[in-house]
C-alpha cells in the first residue's frame, strides 16, 4: 500500500466525498478522484458507493479503511519512535480537551511547549468526555484530557493530574450563605438533606459532571429542582452571582471568589482530571512533554 494514497482514501471516508476530501488535503478533486479510480482499478472492486452528496463505503471498503487506518498508526509509531531516538522534534501531535478550562489550560502551556517542539504542529480540538473516548479507542486521537470518575476503560490508560471535590454555591443573599465560613478558613460541610429545598442551575443530563451530581441526590432519596441546565459552568456561576439559582460544580471554578457563597458537601464528591491515551500505542516525548506540562498547569491553579 501507498502511504499517500492510504491518507487520500481514508481522508475521502472521512469527509464523506471527493469536494470535501480535496479541499482538506489541498488537491485538485480530479487529482483525487483519479487517485481513487486507480486504486479501485488495481483491487478490481469499488471502495465506495457514489451518490451525488455522499460517498458512503462497500464492504471491500470497510475492509480496506480499516487496515488502511492500521497502516497509518503504524507508520506514525513508527516515524515517532525513530524521530525520539535521533532526537528529531517533527511530527504531529491531536489532542481533545473539554471545553473552557481544557482551552484555557492549552493557551496557557502551548507557548512553552512550542519552545521546546517548534516543529511539532499540535492538532486541538474542544471535544466533550464520551467523544474524546470513542475516537481514542477508534485511534483518531493521540492524547485527550478528561474529567472522570475513577474506572477503568479497557484499551485506554488514564493518567490522573488533579482530583478535585466538588461544591455547592448559593447566592450571598441566600439564607444558607450565613453559614459559610469566613475567608481563610477551611469551608463548612453541608449535609444532603440541606440541598432539597435549593432550585439548581446544573450542567447538562448527558455530561459526567451531572452524573455524579444526580447520584447524590439519588443516594439520600432527594429531589432534585431543576431551574436551568446549561453546558458552561460560568453561566452556572452567573446564574448563582445574580441570586437565580444555587449550582453544584467542580471547585476550581470558584476558586478565589468573594462574590458567592461556597460549602463542602458531606458525601464529597469528587472526580479526577486525567490525561488519556492508547494503553497499546507508543507515546512519543513530545506527547509526554505535553502531558507534564498540563499537570504542572493544572496543579499551580488548584492551589
Amino acid at each position: 500500500m501507498d502511504t499517500k494514497q492510504i491518507s487520500f482514501i481514508l481522508t475521502i471516508a472521512e469527509e464523506g466525498g471527493i469536494t470535501k476530501a480535496a479541499n482538506k488535503l489541498f488537491i485538485s478533486q480530479s487529482a483525487l478522484d483519479q487517485q481513487l479510480l486507480k486504486l479501485e482499478n488495481e483491487l478490481g472492486t469499488q471502495l465506495f458507493v457514489r451518490s451525488r452528496n455522499n460517498f458512503s463505503l462497500t464492504e471491500s471498503g470497510k475492509i480496506y479503511i480499516s487496515y488502511a487506518k492500521r497502516i497509518s498508526i503504524l507508520k506514525n509509531e513508527a516515524y515517532n519512535k525513530i524521530q525520539d531516538l535521533a532526537d528529531r522534534q517533527k511530527g504531529t501531535l491531536s489532542l481533545a480537551f473539554a471545553p473552557e478550562r481544557g482551552m484555557e489550560m492549552f493557551m496557557s502551556v502551548y507557548p512553552e511547549f512550542y519552545q521546546a517542539y517548534p516543529e511539532i504542529v499540535i492538532l486541538p480540538r474542544e471535544i466533550g468526555v464520551k467523544k474524546q473516548l470513542e475516537m481514542l479507542l477508534n485511534e483518531e486521537l493521540d492524547l485527550g484530557f478528561v474529567s472522570l470518575t475513577p474506572e477503568n476503560i479497557p484499551g485506554l490508560t488514564l493518567k490522573p493530574l488533579l482530583k478535585e471535590e466538588f461544591v455547592l454555591i448559593v447566592p450571598p443573599s441566600h439564607p444558607l450563605a450565613g453559614l459559610a465560613a469566613p475567608p481563610g478558613k477551611p469551608m463548612t460541610v453541608l449535609k444532603a438533606e440541606q440541598l432539597e429545598s435549593l432550585t439548581f442551575s446544573l450542567m447538562y443530563q448527558e455530561s459526567t459532571q451531572r452524573k455524579i451530581i444526580d447520584s447524590i441526590f439519588s443516594r439520600h432519596g432527594l429531589d432534585l429542582n431543576i431551574f436551568l441546565t446549561t453546558a458552561s459552568n460560568r453561566a452556572n456561576i452567573s446564574m448563582v452571582k445574580n441570586g437565580l439559582s444555587c449550582s453544584i460544580l467542580p471547585h476550581y471554578y470558584v476558586r478565589d471568589r468573594d462574590d458567592i457563597a461556597c460549602f463542602y458537601l458531606s458525601d464529597h464528591p469528587s472526580w479526577s482530571l486525567c490525561a488519556c491515551y492508547r494503553s497499546n500505542r507508543y507515546l512519543s516525548h513530545a506527547a509526554r512533554r505535553f502531558i507534564q506540562l498540563a499537570e504542572d498547569y493544572f496543579e499551580k491553579e488548584n492551589q
